[in-house]
């Protein structure tokens, strides 16, 4: 959810475009803006290069480049290219991960704080979950992999503070495919912080303290793929975890406990069409992109009833969802943003915007602008 009372409605290759900067090849990972600076992955050589761009979010000029090289070719699939992970970054610091290559942690203006080498991720389909930064902590879900596990390391000095191992992991899908891709939240519980993330097979709540493992809600396993790709939707003490398999496992539970609470938690269990971005949750109501053929939902967080479902006429989509300026946008793997109003009991298109290029990012929006990432550029786009 971004915090903007202004964002533009229209654009297209020749209408409102502010600026664009062609990039050295595709990725998965979508753009942050912090402190009039724009940052962004991608990666060229078969993943032996791995940058991070900073751009000047007003003019579009590239500030710097940082480059990390490895001497190998990792995994991945031909849909998930290299530096599929999102940096995230304060007024201060910018992190990335590039996989087996490590965390990485930048000052605003490029100089190299710190590294830290977590290990080689090992996957038929790549990495692509996002770090995240919560009171000089930045948390990580490693994986997918046969070493899956959540860590925090230290803002400043980028040292493991904490790791939990997730068990069942793999590193091949010639059999049953499993893994998670989830970017983890934090969430409040109980009066504590805690660690929330949607493993395969069941959703997991760590002490962002300490690390120990506070309870889980079991319900996503299914017997031909055990997939997560969004994280998980809260909402007042309630929550929704989605798996990423055509027809998978969907389920609403409560927080907070201790141990197991699938009994006393788990809520409901529904099969959904397959979901690959992260949704919004408000008032209660889940609105999400359902990734093949395209279309958007709304569904009751504490009941699973699904309220409504429209075809969006813009092909899969694979980014999440972004409500700015009390609208939503959603970006289609054919560079389609789809902009559309909604609420529990109706919905409302308003724009179709086609830069013809495609993407499977999710739209920045900040400083009233919305910035976007294709396969070729990074755009701003602006009407003001």
């Amino acid at each position: 959810m971004a915090r903007e009372i202004h964002a533009p409605l229209r654009w297209g290759p020749a209408e409102n475009v502010r600026w664009k900067i062609a990039l050295p090849g595709p990725g998965n990972s979508s753009p942050i803006v912090v402190g009039g600076r724009v940052f962004v992955t991608c990666a060229e050589n078969q993943g032996k290069k791995r940058h991070l761009y900073c751009c000047d979010s007003d003019k579009g000029t590239i500030l710097w480049v940082r480059t990390v090289e490895v001497d190998y070719v990792e995994p991945t699939h031909p849909t998930n290219p290299y530096c599929a992970s999102t940096p995230v970054a304060d007024y201060s610091h910018v992190i990335v991960w590039h996989g087996s290559a490590g965390v990485f942690c930048y000052s605003p203006d490029g100089a190299l704080i710190w590294q830290r080498d977590l290990g080689a991720i090992r996957h038929d389909w790549g990495y692509a979950s996002s770090p995240i930064l919560h009171r000089g902590r930045v948390f990580l879900n490693f994986g997918p992999g046969s070493r899956t596990f959540l860590a925090a390391l230290d803002l400043r000095t980028g040292g493991l503070l904490w790791k939990y191992e997730e068990p069942g992991g793999s590193d091949t899908t010639d059999k049953k495919m499993i893994g998670s891709w989830s970017t983890p939240v934090i969430v409040k519980v109980e009066n504590r912080d805690q660690v929330l993330c949607v493993m395969p097979t069941r959703v997991i709540a760590c002490d962002a303290e300490t690390g120990a493992l506070r309870w889980f809600c079991a319900g996503l396993a299914d017997e031909k793929a055990s997939l997560v790709y969004p994280s998980a939707l809260v909402w007042k003490g309630f929550g929704i975890a989605v798996t990423g398999w055509v027809n998978g496992p969907t389920m609403g539970f409560k927080l907070g406990g201790a141990g197991d609470v699938t009994t006393p938690n788990r809520l409901w269990q529904a099969r959904q069409p397959q979901q690959i971005g992260t949704g919004v949750m408000v008032d209660g109501f889940a609105y999400s992109a359902i990734g093949s053929p395209g279309s958007v939902q709304c569904l009751e967080c504490q009941t699973g009833k699904v309220r409504w479902s429209e075809r969006l006429d813009s092909g899969e989509i694979w980014g999440s969802l972004v409500l700015a300026a009390g609208r939503f946008y959603v970006t289609s793997r054919r560079g389609v943003t789809s902009v559309f109003r909604a609420y529990p009991d109706r919905f409302e298109l308003l724009a179709q915007n086609d830069l013809g290029e495609p993407s499977n990012a999710t739209p920045a929006i900040a400083e009233g602008q919305v910035f976007l990432r294709t396969d070729q550029h990074l755009y701003c786009i602006s009407d003001q």
